[in-house]
C-alpha cells in the first residue's frame, strides 16, 4: 500500500542583508570583531616578518651611529611574551678601526614583554639569548673608543636575563701594545644569582707581554645598575708574574670597587712594563691587599707579604692622569734582610745559604762573586727615574745584615721630575747612628749624584761583632762623608767622585794584643798570649781623605794610644778599587823583640793585603844575624825599640802637632821608597 507524505511548501529565503539588519545590534558588533580577529590572525600567520628587517636596521643604525645588518631570517612566535629570532647580525665599527665589524652574532633571540610595551611604551626584554657572539673592544690610535656611541644618552631596552653561548671578546689597544682574545660563555648560576655569570679564558699581549687570563665575572647586565655590585674573580699571569683579583666594582668606569688583590713574581722591576710602576730589582715577592680606586688614584691599602726574606706591610697609592704618575707609600718591615735592598744600587741579592732568589739571580750573584770588583757596576735605568714621581717611606724595625752592624733603618725617598732624593736614610748601627742624604739628578744623560753621610756614636766592639780582639775594646767612632760625582752606576759615580772623607774615634780602650800584632812586637805579643789579653787607653784616632776624580788621598791619618802611635799615608783608588796605604807604628814602650817596620795595606777591595814591609824586616833580621855571629845577646840590639817616649802624644784636637808632622813626612817617604 502506497503512503504519500505531503510536505509543506518551502518558504522564500530572506536576503543576507535583511537578516543582518534584522539581527540584534550586539550580535552584529561581535561578528565584526570576530571577523577582524580572524583576519588579523590570518595576516600574522601568513605575514613575512622579513619585511621588518630594513626598518629595524635603520632604527639600530640611527641609535648607534654604526651600520647594522640582519643577514638571516627574522621570525616571531606570538604570545603574551612573543619570541623574536634574528639570524646573522652584524654591527659595524668606527671608521679607521682595525676591523670593519665591532660585533656579530649567529643568532639573537628576544622575548618582549607586551603589556608594559602597550601600556607604558616600555621596552622590556625578559630573555636574551646570544649564539656565537663576537665582540671587538678597541682603542683607535687617535684615542677614540669604539664602545662609545654618539647617542649614549638614548634609552636602551631593559634586559632581565642574558644567556651567552660560546663566543669571543677581543680587547685591543695598539697605543700600549695590548691585544687580548677571550673565550666567553655563560656559566653556572649561583643559588642567589638572578643572571648567569660569564666565564672567561683568554690570552694575548698586555703592554707587549704575553699574558694568560682566566676567571668569572658577573653578567654585563649588572653594569647598568650602579647600585648593583659587580663581582669578579680573575687570575692573570704574565711570564712568572701573576695577579689575582676578587671582589666587586661598580660600572665600566672602574670606580667604587673593592678587590682583594694579590701580586707575586720573581722581580718587582717586571711590574714596570705591566703596570707602569717603576720599581727597582728585587728578589721574589708576594703581596696581598685591598685594591680600590678614587677618581684618578689607585689605592693598595693594608697590603702585606714578603720581598725576598723580608716581611713588608703598609699602604700604597698611585695617582694617574697627570704629567707623570705619582707613587706614594708608607711601608714597615718588622725584619728586613738588608741584601733584599741590593737592587736599589744595582747589585744582586744574596742567593745562597737559604736566601730567597731566582735561578737568574743566583747566576748573577755567582758572577758578582767571581768578579774581582766590589762596587756595583749595573747601570741605573734612567727611563724609570724619569717616568714617575714618588714619595716613599720605609721603616725597618730590625735589620738582618750579618756582615754589617746595622740594627734598624728609616728611609724616605722622593722623586720629582727625574730628581731622586733619599732624605734622609738613617740607620741605627753599632750602638750609634748613621744619617745620610743622597741626591741623584737624572735630567741629563749622565746621573749627577751627591751624598752626605754623618756617623755618630758607633761603638767599636759592635763594628766588628764576633771578633775576639775587639770584644773587650771600648770606644765610639764618628765621621763625615761628603761626595759628589757623575756616572750611571755606583762604580762610575765613585770612580769620578770629588769631596772629603773623615773619621774620628774619641777616647776609649782597645785590645793591646791587636796593637802588638800590628807592630809585630814579638815579646809583647807572647806576653799577652800567655797571660791573657789586656786593653790600653786610646787617646784618639782620626783620618781625613781628600777625594779628587775617584782618588782618596790621606791628608791626616793617626791612631794614638798609651802604648803605640800609628801614622799613615797613601791613597785609596775608587776607580780601580785598589789600596796603597802605609802605616808606621811608633811604640811608646821599650821592647827588645820588636820588628817594627811600616805596615803596607795594599791589594784590592775584594782582596786586600795587610802586611809588614818585608824588606825592612829583612834588613833588621840580617843585622841581628850579623850581630849574633859576634855574640848571641848582641843580636837583640837589632830588634831593640826604645820608642818615642811617653811624652810623644799626638794632638787629638786643634790639628797635627810636631810629632805627627815629622812622622807623616817619614811615612810619606817610606811609601814613596818602600825599599829604602
Amino acid at each position: 500500500m502506497d503512503v504519500k507524505v505531503q510536505t509543506a511548501p518551502a518558504l522564500p529565503r530572506q536576503p543576507l542583508r535583511e537578516r543582518w539588519r534584522a539581527a540584534p545590534r550586539r550580535h552584529r558588533v561581535l561578528a565584526v570583531f570576530a571577523a577582524l580577529a580572524l583576519a588579523l590572525v590570518a595576516a600574522v600567520l601568513l605575514f613575512d616578518w622579513n619585511m621588518l628587517k630594513h626598518p629595524i636596521e635603520r632604527r639600530v643604525s640611527a641609535a648607534t651611529g654604526r651600520t647594522f645588518h640582519i643577514d638571516g631570517d627574522l621570525s616571531v612566535k606570538l604570545g603574551l611574551k612573543p619570541r623574536i629570532t634574528l639570524d646573522g647580525l652584524r654591527l659595524g665599527n668606527l671608521p679607521g678601526a682595525s676591523e670593519p665589524l665591532m660585533a656579530s652574532a649567529g643568532r639573537l633571540q628576544l622575548r618582549v614583554e607586551l603589556i608594559p610595551l602597550l601600556l607604558r611604551h616600555d621596552w622590556i626584554l625578559s630573555e636574551v639569548r646570544l649564539t656565537d657572539p663576537k665582540l671587538l673592544l678597541e682603542h683607535l690610535p687617535d684615542g677614540r673608543a669604539n664602545w662609545v656611541f654618539p647617542h649614549g644618552e638614548a634609552s636602551w631596552p631593559e634586559i632581565r636575563d642574558l644567556e651567552v653561548g660560546t663566543g669571543t671578546v677581543r680587547v685591543r689597544d695598539p697605543r700600549v701594545h695590548t691585544d687580548l682574545v677571550f673565550s666567553v660563555r655563560s656559566g653556572q648560576r649561583d643559588a642567589d644569582a638572578r643572571v648567569a655569570p660569564l666565564v672567561l679564558d683568554g690570552k694575548g699581549l698586555y703592554t707587549g707581554n704575553d699574558v694568560l687570563v682566566a676567571g668569572r665575572i658577573d653578567s654585563p647586565l649588572h653594569l647598568a645598575d650602579p647600585g648593583q655590585p659587580y663581582r669578579i674573580d680573575m687570575h692573570a699571569t704574565a711570564g712568572a708574574t701573576s695577579a689575582t683579583a676578587k671582589g666587586t666594582l661598580a660600572g665600566l668606569q672602574m670606580h667604587g670597587f673593592k678587590l682583594d688583590f694579590g701580586l707575586r713574581g720573581p722581580n718587582l722591576s717586571l711590574l714596570f712594563p705591566l703596570l707602569g710602576i717603576a720599581l727597582p730589582d728585587s728578589p721574589p715577592y708576594r703581596l696581598q691587599g685591598l685594591l680600590t680606586r678614587e677618581d684618578h688614584t689607585w689605592h693598595y691599602d693594608r697590603f702585606s707579604g714578603k720581598v725576598g726574606d723580608s716581611d713588608l706591610a703598609g699602604d700604597l697609592s698611585l695617582r694617574t692622569g697627570g704629567q707623570r704618575p705619582f707613587l706614594k707609600a708608607d711601608m714597615v718591615s718588622r725584619r728586613l734582610d738588608f741584601d733584599d735592598l741590593a737592587g736599589f744600587i744595582g747589585a744582586a741579592p744574596q742567593a745562597h745559604g737559604g736566601e730567597t732568589a731566582t735561578p737568574g739571580q743566583r747566576k748573577q750573584a755567582d758572577a758578582r762573586k767571581a768578579s774581582p770588583r766590589v762596587l756595583p757596576d749595573t747601570p741605573f735605568e734612567l727611563a724609570k727615574l724619569r717616568h714617575m714621581d714618588a714619595d716613599v717611606r720605609l721603616r725597618a724595625k730590625r735589620v738582618n745584615a750579618p756582615s754589617l752592624p746595622i740594627e734598624s733603618m728609616d728611609a724616605h725617598l722622593f722623586v720629582d721630575d727625574a730628581v731622586l732624593r733619599l732624605d734622609p736614610i738613617s740607620f741605627q748601627a753599632a750602638g750609634g747612628e748613621i744619617s745620610s742624604r743622597l741626591r741623584m739628578d737624572a735630567r741629563q744623560d749622565t746621573l749627577l749624584t751627591s751624598a752626605k753621610i754623618h756617623a755618630r756614636g758607633l761603638q767599636l766592639p759592635k763594628l766588628f761583632p764576633g771578633r775576639d780582639l775587639t770584644d773587650t775594646s771600648v770606644g765610639r767612632i764618628g765621621g763625615d762623608i761628603d761626595l759628589h760625582g757623575n756616572g750611571n752606576s755606583v762604580a762610575t759615580m765613585l770612580g769620578h767622585a770629588d769631596g772629603d772623607v773623615g773619621l774620628l774615634m774619641g777616647s776609649g780602650r782597645i785590645s793591646n794584643l791587636l796593637l802588638e800584632y800590628a807592630g809585630i812586637d814579638i815579646a809583647e805579643s807572647l806576653k799577652f798570649l800567655i797571660t791573657g789579653d789586656h786593653t790600653v787607653p786610646v787617646r784618639c784616632a782620626f783620618s781625613q781623605f781628600g777625594v779628587s776624580n775617584g782618588l782618596m788621598r790621606a791628608q791626616r791619618l793617626a791612631f794614638d794610644t798609651t802604648d803605640t802611635v800609628i801614622f799613615g799615608a797613601g791613597t785609596i783608588n775608587l776607580r780601580d778599587e785598589t789600596l796603597d796605604l802605609t802605616l808606621k807604628p811608633q811604640p811608646k814602650d821599650h821592647s827588645i823583640l820588636a820588628l817594627r817596620a811600616p805596615l803596607r795595606v795594599d791589594g784590592t777591595f775584594k782582596d786586600p793585603g795587610f802586611h809588614a814591609d818585608v824588606k825592612k824586616i829583612t834588613l833588621r833580621g840580617i843585622a841581628a844575624a850579623l850581630l849574633a855571629t859576634l855574640t848571641p845577646p848582641a843580636a837583640l840590639l837589632a830588634t831593640f825599640e826604645t820608642g818615642p817616649g811617653k811624652g810623644k802624644d799626638i794632638a787629638c784636637q786643634g790639628g797635627p802637632g810636631p810629632v805627627e808632622k815629622a812622622e807623616s813626612k817619614a811615612v810619606a817617604a817610606a811609601a814613596a821608597h818602600p825599599g829604602g
